[in-house]
């Protein structure tokens, strides 16, 4: 039985990582990628980097795709465009890189470190309302909270 991190650790050799300082770099260049946010919208809602859109993993292939109700026909035609798929930490986002190369994206890559990393970076971040979010608000957000019922059983 595979976990979670073995599938991320399976796929990670063949998608494109980058930090936040290259995002930084990326964003600040006359022709900024697209962002991906594929959080769930609870998430997105509550932080995410100005400008991205909110795609969640688990329409991640049909909003990618032409002729479906969760199309997202910006998306769907950027397969030859430079893309960075965001989630909170940079492991769903490497699932989600991994799935869009297999469906065409030729320029998709993965925010490294995630949202966590972008806030630890000092980057800003903004809520769903655009209003700029406090870096001690994002960090607090950021720190896991898993109750003692998601732990693995003992054996």
């Amino acid at each position: 039985m595979k976990k979670f991190t073995d599938l991320i650790a399976q796929v990670l050799p063949d998608i494109e990582e980058i930090f936040p300082w290259d995002l930084e770099e990326k964003l600040a260049s006359g022709s900024p990628p697209m962002l991906v946010d594929i959080r769930e919208p609870y998430e997105y809602q509550a932080m995410h980097i100005e400008g991205s859109i909110n795609v969640p993993r688990g329409i991640l292939e049909t909003a990618c795709d032409w002729g479906y109700d969760e199309t997202i026909p910006e998306l769907a035609a950027a397969r030859e465009r430079e893309i960075v798929v965001i989630c909170r930490s940079g492991n769903r986002s490497v699932l989600g890189t991994w799935t869009m190369q297999l469906m065409g994206y030729k320029r998709v890559s993965s925010l490294k470190t995630g949202l966590r990393g972008w806030n630890d970076y000092e980057q800003p971040l903004v809520d769903g309302d655009g209003n700029p979010v406090d870096i001690d608000d994002a960090d607090e957000y950021f720190t896991p909270k898993v109750r003692p019922e998601q732990m693995a059983p003992e054996e």
